[in-house]
């Protein structure tokens, strides 16, 4: 899938739980320039801007397929790599056992977690059962923690996002700095 460059304008939006007006930042002067087919995660909005991506994602563990969509939709959040959630569909659920842990995300709302049935006692996806209205196409679908699970977006096998809370994909078309690495708590 080519590049697609954000139109700043179109992502200027309020927030469902806050009635003050976010927009994109500028980027700041750590930020990485990025490159030709590049983009940069300090391009991306707050509240986080969600795109349709038809590109193939795909989930392993091991040799076992969890997961295998051209239907994922991309969570693009200010100083994070893009989430890729996938539709129920597209999911191996023989694989998959949910877990009694939930969290709650400010923009989207209440998640559920997900675990290998071979390993119950540790999640390696989430998902929004009732997301808050702005999320409303991702109700139900799972996203997956690169490292804990093997993720390839279009054959490109994902890097994990620094800090232990985060499930951002990092491939060779995004660059950072990105939240989670040492010294940006402060994000």
């Amino acid at each position: 899938m080519p590049f697609v460059s954000y139109d700043r304008e179109s992502m200027t939006s309020k927030s469902a739980s806050n009635s003050s007006t976010e927009t994109v930042p500028s980027r700041p002067r750590f930020a990485v320039e990025p490159g030709p087919g590049q983009e940069s995660v300090w391009d991306y909005p707050r509240p986080p801007a969600i795109r349709r991506d038809g590109r193939l994602v795909e989930v392993r563990d091991g040799n076992a397929v969890v997961a295998r969509s051209h239907g994922a939709y991309k969570v693009m959040e200010t100083a994070s790599p893009p989430t890729f959630y996938l539709p129920r569909a597209d999911i191996d659920f023989d694989l998959l056992v949910p877990v009694r842990d939930t969290t709650y995300c400010e923009w989207k709302g209440k998640a559920t977690y997900w675990a290998l049935a071979r390993n119950p006692a540790a999640p390696v996806g989430w998902c929004y059962e009732r997301p808050r209205p702005r999320f409303e196409v991702i109700r139900e679908y799972l996203a997956f923690y690169p490292g804990l699970v093997d993720c390839c977006l279009d054959g490109e096998q994902v890097k994990t996002q620094p800090g232990r809370f985060y499930g951002g994909w990092i491939t060779s078309e995004v660059v950072g700095p990105f939240k989670g690495e040492p010294g940006t708590g402060h994000w």
